[in-house]
């Protein structure tokens, strides 16, 4: 490894870091100390917590790594090593941080649940950029997943929902249940926000008396490619060129500002995409194939009469 490559891995560790000690103080200063299970393997660790007294770190790791070797010898091939640092480096700070945070930091549950699930959240979305994952009821979804089509999602889903109706059953209380929703709703917001928020696209529909000046313009200063649509107004009863591009929604103020300054009697019409791939854009991964073979349809067969 070159010198640079050396530091760009070291400071993927220190943020991976970071983002792991913002999610202890989210665990152990808002969720746990309020008796809030959340969701994944450290909410059903909590839970332990909260009905046999089991310390919450070594517990998540021990958990978590029967998951990874079941999924070593299940799916054949194993996790990162960001992937074990994270799980690690996360059960040391959740059994540490308790020591230094005595007491819950909020003493209001609701607003204990919301700020701690804003900081799990926050965590995740930075693991998953940096390349690190605390792995947890993703491993069972995997391993689901292997042998049933089933969606990953749809498991996780299942068992988050299963662990923190669990609660209810421990405390007696359904104010304690939807703290627990309430955490992994956030946890899921914040993490997709970060993940997705400064990747989301808009697709733009400019109709304007000025489509050749409007499209140079984006094309020099914005960088974006465009295409030219034929189509025919009805108010107007002639023959006239659309615009249609597609640009990051950080951009699209500039893309409004250049159609003002050209025609501000311009007609935009803006929606959101769901994904886009290409030059400038993310890179399609296409879903690995699956190992079961289709049979063909058998051809001699005689039709029935």
């Amino acid at each position: 490894m070159t010198r640079i490559e050396i530091f760009k891995e070291l400071k993927s560790y220190a943020i991976i870091t970071l983002g792991l000690m913002v999610s202890a103080v989210g665990w152990t200063g808002f969720i746990i100390p309020c008796d809030i299970v959340g969701g994944g393997v450290m909410g059903l660790s909590s839970l332990l917590y909260f009905i046999f007294d089991l310390p919450v770190g070594p517990t998540n790791l021990a958990i978590n790594g029967v998951l990874i070797l079941l999924s070593m010898k299940v799916l054949g091939k194993g996790f990162g090593f960001k992937t074990i640092y994270s799980l690690v480096t996360l059960s040391l700070f959740i059994t540490v941080f308790p020591y230094f945070i005595t007491e819950p930091i909020v003493s209001d549950r609701f607003m204990a649940a919301i700020i701690g699930g804003g900081l799990v959240g926050a965590s995740i979305g930075i693991l998953f950029v940096q390349g690190g994952s605390t792995g947890g009821t993703e491993i069972v979804a995997m391993i689901i997943n292997k042998n049933h089509n089933i969606s990953p999602g749809r498991i996780m889903m299942f068992l988050d929902v299963f662990i923190i109706s669990s609660s209810l059953i421990v405390f007696k209380s359904l104010e304690t249940m939807v703290f627990g929703f309430v955490v992994i709703g956030l946890m899921s917001y914040i993490a997709d926000m970060l993940l997705t928020g400064s990747r989301q696209s808009v697709q733009i529909l400019i109709i304007s008396q000025k489509p050749k000046e409007i499209a140079h313009k984006l094309s020099s200063q914005i960088n974006r490619g465009l295409s030219f649509l034929k189509g025919r107004g009805y108010y107007y009863a002639g023959d006239r060129e659309f615009i249609i591009t597609i640009v990051k929604k950080s951009e699209s103020h500039m893309v409004f500002q250049i159609i003002k300054e050209v025609d501000p009697d311009a007609f935009i019409s803006v929606a959101n995409v769901m994904a886009v791939y290409g030059q400038g854009f993310d890179e399609y991964k296409p879903p690995r194939s699956s190992k079961k073979s289709i049979k063909a349809p058998r051809t001699d067969t005689q039709p029935i009469v």
